[in-house]
């Protein structure tokens, strides 16, 4: 049976709207709907300052949807225009409501309760680390997938999640095709795609390569969640996350609701770059998570076949700013051809050549970063601080 939009909007009319006043199709709630290969998005659009306590209407449309022969999965969003001077710390209580059902709910902890508690891990997951760049195109998701391979050559059982919903490149770059399989009768739970040995999740395996995840932000929170949460990761030594570029809300929430063991930040020499690295670096440090190191990306180009080097985009400054800031710096990557080559075609360099000097940089880099990983201490770990969110201005840069 084909899947149509008006089929999923006629489902949908039979859910109630906030305070069981006409349904969310009527009240022009919908909005965003995808579908893809039994794939059903869609997000609903409700206040702010109720996200919390419309949760079971979110649930019930996700449920009237799944129900739809033909589809396998669902991801549904509570989407929201937040007041840019609101902060999580201000936001009023609000009262307890009925749900689609019919029955009182029992209000929520708030926001700020939330947040200053200790995030929850993930089931069989030991470590999950962070690759960001404070901007897009510094090669940090070609890093990742090397650092990751780098990680597994130690012989860790190691995943990663392609954090960045607007530019996903997993899928290219460790070159898998086809869709992650439910694992459950219920469709929710997920098993990851395998990349050289890797378990891979990411939301190009769920979208077309061409379609734009013209998402806002807390659509893009809840996609991840799900991809976080709703995924059969069994054991992992580490799981490594490529973040979205920038440090907007969902790389604050990353922070905010999962225990990072660590990040490692992406720069490239040039000082359009660093100031940019500085601010994601500054980001991980006020929400309490470890700098495992910064990489300088494209540090400098040596021709193939003279042997002549060029400092494209300058050289050293991401070491210079370790320094200063008083990090661990992880090493040095050249522009090279090869790296480019091999990642476009799917065949990252630490698995297609991995006695070559490229993988040997990425290996000496996994080794450091599990050094630190390997002697940290569950005991050490602090609770995320509560943040003030000034706006909600969205980094949608694309990562290369």
């Amino acid at each position: 049976m084909t899947v149509t939009k008006e089929h999923i909007l006629e489902q949908l009319s039979r859910v109630k709207g906030p305070d069981l006043e006409g349904d969310i199709v009527s009240l022009g709630l919908i909005s965003d709907i995808f579908i893809g290969e039994e794939k059903v998005i869609f997000s609903i659009t409700v206040p702010a300052e109720r996200a919390q306590e419309l949760e079971p209407l979110r649930q019930a449309a996700e449920q009237v949807v799944r129900d739809i022969d033909g589809v396998k999965d669902v991801l549904v969003a509570l989407t929201a225009e937040k007041e840019a001077s609101q902060s999580l710390e201000t936001a009023p209580p609000k009262p307890a409501m009925q749900n689609p059902a019919g029955k009182p709910q029992q209000q929520r902890p708030t926001a700020t309760a939330q947040q200053s508690s200790q995030p929850q891990g993930i089931p069989g997951i030991k470590h999950i680390i962070a690759v960001a760049s404070g901007k897009g195109g510094v090669g940090k998701s070609t890093t990742s997938v090397n650092l990751a391979l780098g990680l597994q050559d130690l012989g860790l059982k190691v995943g990663i999640l392609d954090a960045d919903i607007y530019g996903p490149s997993m899928p290219r770059l460790l070159g898998i095709k086809g869709k992650p399989q439910p694992v459950d009768a219920d469709g929710k739970i997920l098993q990851p795609m395998d990349g050289f040995g890797l378990k891979v999740m990411s939301i190009g395996f769920l979208v077309d390569e061409e379609t734009p995840m013209i998402w806002r932000g807390p659509m893009v929170i809840s996609a991840l969640n799900q991809m976080m949460k709703e995924v059969a990761w069994g054991e992992l030594d580490v799981l490594v996350v490529d973040m979205p570029p920038g440090t907007g809300d969902a790389q604050l929430t990353m922070a905010q609701q999962v225990p990072l063991a660590g990040a490692v930040i992406v720069s490239t020499p040039q000082d359009l770059a660093l100031i940019d690295a500085r601010k994601g670096l500054n980001m991980f440090k006020k929400t309490n998570v470890p700098i495992l190191g910064i990489v300088e990306n494209m540090s400098y180009h040596m021709c193939p076949k003279c042997g002549h080097r060029t400092d494209i985009f300058g050289h050293g400054g991401a070491e210079k700013e370790a320094t200063k800031l008083g990090v661990r710096f992880l090493g040095a990557v050249p522009l090279h051809i090869t790296i480019r080559e091999k990642s476009d075609a799917g065949e990252p360099v630490v698995v297609s050549e991995p006695d070559g000097v490229h993988a040997k940089l990425y290996k000496r880099m996994a080794e450091t970063i599990w050094q630190r990983l390997d002697g940290s201490k569950a005991k050490d770990a602090k609770p995320a601080p509560k943040i003030i969110f000034e706006s909600d201005d969205e980094e949608n840069e694309s990562n290369d």
